[in-house]
C-alpha cells in the first residue's frame, strides 16, 4: 500500500473512532483543536411523554422517593373522601422536572389516600419543549408544569400550577368546595 492510502485509512478510523466517541456522551469542544473528543458523566434522565401511569412514574427513582416520603394531611382530605360529583383531574408533568418530582409523587400518594372512585386521574407527560406526540397536553392552556386542572361535568374548576398556594390537599379541597 502506498503511504497515502495508509494516511487515508488511518484518517478514516480516526473519524469513525471520534464519531463513536461524540454518540456515546463524548463532545468535540469548539475551543479545542484537533480531533480529540473530551468525555464528562452526564446524569441520564427519562423523558415519558402522552399518557402515562401511576406505576410506571413510581419505577422512577425521583418519583418513588418523594411517594414513599410523603405523609397526606388526612384531616385535610375529607371533602375529598365523601366528593359526590365525577370529577377528573389531569396532570402535565414533565418527568424530567424538579417541581413535578416533588409535587407529583404527593398528589398520588393523596389521591390513593382519599380512594374515592367518582376521582379519574389522568397524567400527561411532556418532553423538554412541553409538549408529545400524541398531542394531548395541546389541548390544555398551560405554560408551567406540574398543571394539575380540575374539571366536572367537562367545566373547569381552577388548577394548581406549579406548586400549591397552602398544601395540594387543602388546594384541592378548595377548588371542589
Amino acid at each position: 500500500m502506498t503511504n497515502n492510502i495508509k494516511a487515508l485509512l488511518a484518517t478514516t478510523a480516526l473519524f469513525f473512532s471520534c464519531q463513536t466517541l461524540a454518540s456515546s456522551g463524548c463532545a468535540f469542544e469548539d475551543n479545542q483543536g484537533g480531533l480529540i473528543a473530551t468525555c464528562n458523566e452526564e446524569i441520564q434522565e427519562v423523558i415519558l411523554t402522552g399518557t402515562v401511569a401511576t406505576q410506571t412514574m413510581l419505577e422512577l427513582d425521583d418519583f418513588s422517593k418523594g411517594y414513599k416520603e410523603y405523609q397526606v394531611d388526612t384531616a385535610a382530605i375529607t371533602p375529598l373522601k365523601n366528593l359526590k360529583e365525577a370529577t377528573e383531574i389531569v396532570v402535565i408533568i414533565g418527568t424530567w422536572c424538579g417541581d413535578c418530582h416533588r409535587e407529583t409523587p404527593r398528589l398520588i400518594r393523596i389521591l390513593e389516600e382519599v380512594n374515592n372512585p367518582n376521582i379519574k386521574v389522568t397524567y400527561i407527560g411532556v418532553d423538554r419543549a412541553k409538549s408529545d406526540p400524541e398531542g394531548l397536553a395541546a389541548q390544555y392552556e398551560f405554560t408551567r408544569i406540574p398543571t394539575i386542572i380540575v374539571s366536572q361535568n367537562g367545566e373547569e374548576l381552577g388548577r394548581i400550577i406549579e406548586r400549591p398556594e397552602t398544601s395540594l390537599e387543602i388546594d384541592l379541597a378548595k377548588i371542589l368546595n
